[in-house]
Order: structure tokens, then sequence, then C-alpha cells
């Protein structure tokens, strides 16, 4: 087979070990996330992850080739978390994918080490998990009345505006975290610095003076409910033209 020909590798195309073996494949993904949701992206590593499971690395090596298959599986069973919608109904289509989005965006928070991960997988979108939530939402397009073309389009710009936001909280509630205080208390000791830097920026300091006294989480699941009611707005107008 030529060179170019050569399938590319993926731990979803390759036979899963016998279980009769003592470590599987269930804990090895389980110990994996439990360390990435601790400790982030970059304390994981195949030796780290056998000490916790109390297993040579070899014994890992004989369920995932290396770091990179590992990453594959643990996104998708992440993506387990989201349960789209059994059916699909023309006239509740908007509500069934409000409830994705916002499913998808809390999954990212509960995970925040995932989103950046997202690019980088290349496969994971053959990862049972994600292909069911993939096509639980491409269903829900259909029944909505797009196009077999749009709908892919509309399910993708849906998930790149929900990744892309949840992108950017999951990276200030780290910054966050890594402080020691709680939301409110990071915002409160900032809002003197940021009041004084606005000072001449009068737009900036109405926008502040209007939310000083919200609490700093609805304030961004307002702003997420806003920014995905604008995109379903758009692709709701789609099926007027």
């Amino acid at each position: 087979m030529p060179a170019d020909d050569k399938p590319t590798a993926s731990v979803w195309t390759r036979p899963r070990r016998p279980q009769r073996e003592q470590l599987t494949r269930e804990q090895i993904v389980a110990a994996a996330i439990e360390l990435l949701d601790q400790e982030g992206t970059e304390a994981l590593s195949m030796r780290k992850l056998g000490s916790r499971l109390n297993a040579a690395a070899t014994s890992l090596y004989r369920h995932v080739a290396n770091r990179d298959e590992l990453i594959q599986l643990v996104v998708d069973d992440v993506y387990g978390e989201i349960r789209p919608p059994a059916t699909a109904d023309r006239s509740q289509w908007r509500a069934a994918v409000t409830r994705i989005a916002t499913d998808l965006r809390a999954m990212a928070l509960r995970h925040p080490w995932i989103a950046p991960e997202l690019g980088q997988v290349g496969l994971v979108h053959i990862g049972p998990n994600a292909m069911r939530m993939s096509s639980g939402l491409l269903a829900q397009f259909e029944a909505a009345g797009f196009s077999a073309e749009e709908k892919d389009q509309a399910a993708g710009t849906l998930t790149a505006y929900v990744i892309g936001i949840a992108t950017s909280e999951a990276a200030y509630l780290s910054l966050i975290a890594r402080s020691g205080k709680t939301e409110q208390e990071w915002v409160a000791d900032l809002r003197p610095a940021f009041d004084e830097a606005a000072q001449q920026h009068p737009r900036l300091r109405e926008g502040s003076s209007a939310q000083q006294d919200a609490h700093p989480q609805q304030i961004r699941d307002d702003a997420f409910s806003y920014g995905l009611d604008r995109v379903l707005d758009g692709l709701t107008a789609r099926l007027n033209t």
C-alpha cells in the first residue's frame, strides 16, 4: 500500500484488548479524567496515570498507543455526559437545540481542560459519544426544516459559538481557582482597579455600574443566553427566506 494510502491510526479503529485483563480501558479513562479535572492537561502523562492506578505505564500501553489516543478517549467519554433529546419535533427544535448547547457549555465548564483539546483531538468526532451528540443536534436542525447541506453548517455554527465562549469562561474560572478566591470575591477585589481604569471611558463605567449588584455567575449565564439566542435568531431567519 502506498504511503499516501495508509489509513490514519486511531484508537477507535483498533480492536479492544480482552476484558480479562486486570486493568481495563474504562478504568484508565476514568482515572485520566479525574487527573485532568484536578491538575489540567500539563499534568497528564502515562507515567503519572500509571502511578494513580498502581500499574506500570506499560500496562496502559496495552490499551492506548500514546497520550494522544488517551486524549481521544477521555474527550469522548466526557461527551457522554450530554444526552440529546431522543426525538426531534419541528415545533420544539429551538428549545431542544438550546438544551443541547446549554449542556455542552456546562460540560466544558465542569472539565475546563477539554475546550482547548477539542481542536487538537482531530478524530474525536468518530468517537461514539461525540457522534451521538452530533447526530442528535443534526436531527433537531433537520426537523426545523434546514436543508441537508445547511443543517451541517447550522450545527457547526452553534457548536463553534458554545465552545468559543466556554473556552474563554474556562480560562477565566481556572485563573480564579488558582487565586484561592470565589468568583464573587475575585470580581469584588478587581472592581476598584477596573473603576479607576475606566474613568476616561464612560461607556465601560456605565456597563460596570449596571452589573455591580449581580452575581458574576449570573452575568456569565445571561451573556451566554444572549449570544445563544442571537445565534438561533439568525438561524431561524434562514428558515423564513
